[in-house]
């Protein structure tokens, strides 16, 4: 059978238990997923322009994303944790660094798209 909608539909059920588990051990995961919302909110508030929309949704994809990423770096770290390697502190610190890496070029992207709409409404 080319597709089975009973698997699909088991995948998405785990996928989105991950999500909830996610939702409810990462503090970070939330703030990103709530700062997302009124970002995407005030997005529609002021109109921006398509393309705009688009490069934001995509950044907000990567954060949330890497946010996932980081997390089972984490987790499996932790798992680990009785044969814990020097390094594994490490390694956390540096998954945790591209996250905030990733949020603060898109905080940047972020204000250069956001300055001409505020500009308009100001001046």
């Amino acid at each position: 059978m080319f597709f089975n909608f009973k698997r699909a539909v088991k995948s998405f059920i785990y996928a989105f238990r991950g999500l909830k588990s996610v939702w409810k051990s990462e503090q970070n995961f939330r703030f990103h997923s709530i700062t997302a919302i009124l970002v995407l909110s005030l997005a529609l508030i002021l109109h921006i322009k398509r393309i705009d929309f688009i490069i934001i949704i995509l950044l907000i994809g990567l954060v949330l994303i890497l946010e996932l990423v980081n997390t089972i770096f984490e987790k499996l770290i932790d798992i680990l944790k009785p044969r814990i390697h020097e390094y594994s502190k490490e390694i956390k610190n540096i998954s945790s660094a591209v996250v905030l890496l990733a949020a603060f070029v898109s905080v940047i992207i972020g204000i250069i798209i956001f300055c001409p709409y505020f500009e308009k409404i100001i001046f």
